[in-house]
């Protein structure tokens, strides 16, 4: 019994400054913020469910020039620390990067205000992706679905409510990408979208081989376009999440990997809750010059 009890307790989320966190993380809250990070740290920030597994996976095929036995070594949530993540006994996000060699490669999906202070002063490289809140949406409900130690999203009808209203963990979409959009030209940011990878993914690898001050040639760039299609990375061991515990993530419900496609919230959103999302979008992103793609 006690098991049940202590996972329901660890679904509930807790919150630093507004922004609903898993109960560990905020438990570690002073261990992340004193994080020390270094100038030649490369941080991939994301709002969950926007490419994340998909990025590090490009990052890390980069890195190692295209060599996919390198990149193979290893599961991918394995390779890049997760700054927030903290599930003791096991040792956190912030110990495993503290535990890695230079140059290092982070992840987080902390919104800019919470970021640990280190990495605005260390002047650190940033690599945002960012995806239409639609079909992050859509993503995220699933991803909860079968998520099992985050809270239950419900319906889709309540899930829809608790987004907008950013009751979701890392918080609101809307000031997420806002808040990475408004800083990007103070910082060493790269700011790419879901869709235009999507659209055109060597022209945003390139980018990314650019950002990273590597010099690679068209065949190990073809060759990294062709190794991190949705279609292989799905059906790869070490980026779909299939060797974690169905107790954790339980893909008969629904896969990590479910669709990756941009337009699907048009098998979700019903007419109303549609005109509805839209009249809120204007609200919160009135002001902001960013602009998304709702379908390709």
């Amino acid at each position: 019994m006690a098991m049940t009890t202590e996972l329901g307790e660890q679904k509930q989320l807790k919150e630093v400054a507004g922004i609903p966190l898993q109960a560990t993380t905020v438990d570690n809250w002073s261990q992340i913020q004193k994080f020390e990070a270094k100038p030649d740290d490369l941080l991939i920030c994301t709002y969950p469910k926007s490419g994340t597994t998909w990025i590090q996976e490009i990052v890390d095929m980069i890195e190692h020039n295209g060599d996919v036995e390198k990149c193979q070594q290893v599961i991918i949530q394995h390779r890049h620390p997760f700054i927030e993540w903290a599930r003791p006994p096991q040792p956190s996000g912030v110990e495993k990067a503290s535990a890695m060699p230079s140059p290092r490669i982070l992840r987080t999906h902390l919104p800019t205000q919470l970021l640990p202070p280190s990495f605005w002063e260390n002047n650190c490289k940033f690599l945002y992706v960012a995806r239409n809140a639609k079909d992050c949406m859509v993503s995220y409900y699933h991803f909860q679905r079968m998520n099992q130690i985050l809270p239950d999203p419900g319906t889709w009808e309540e899930y829809f409510e608790t987004f907008i209203s950013g009751k979701v963990p890392w918080g609101p979409w809307f000031d997420h990408v806002k808040g990475w959009w408004e800083i990007r030209d103070r910082y060493e940011i790269l700011f790419l979208f879901f869709e235009d990878m999507k659209r055109n993914l060597k022209h945003e690898i390139q980018k990314v081989v650019h950002f990273m001050g590597k010099n690679l040639d068209e065949t190990v760039l073809d060759k990294i376009v062709q190794e991190t299609s949705f279609e292989k990375m799905k059906e790869n061991p070490l980026t779909n999440r299939s060797t974690v515990p169905k107790s954790i993530l339980d893909q008969s419900i629904s896969p990590f990997m479910r669709k990756g496609t941009v337009g699907d919230w048009k098998n979700h959103f019903t007419v109303s809750q549609n005109e509805r999302f839209d009249q809120i979008y204007r609200e919160k992103m009135e002001g902001t010059s960013i602009k998304f793609c709702m379908d390709l």
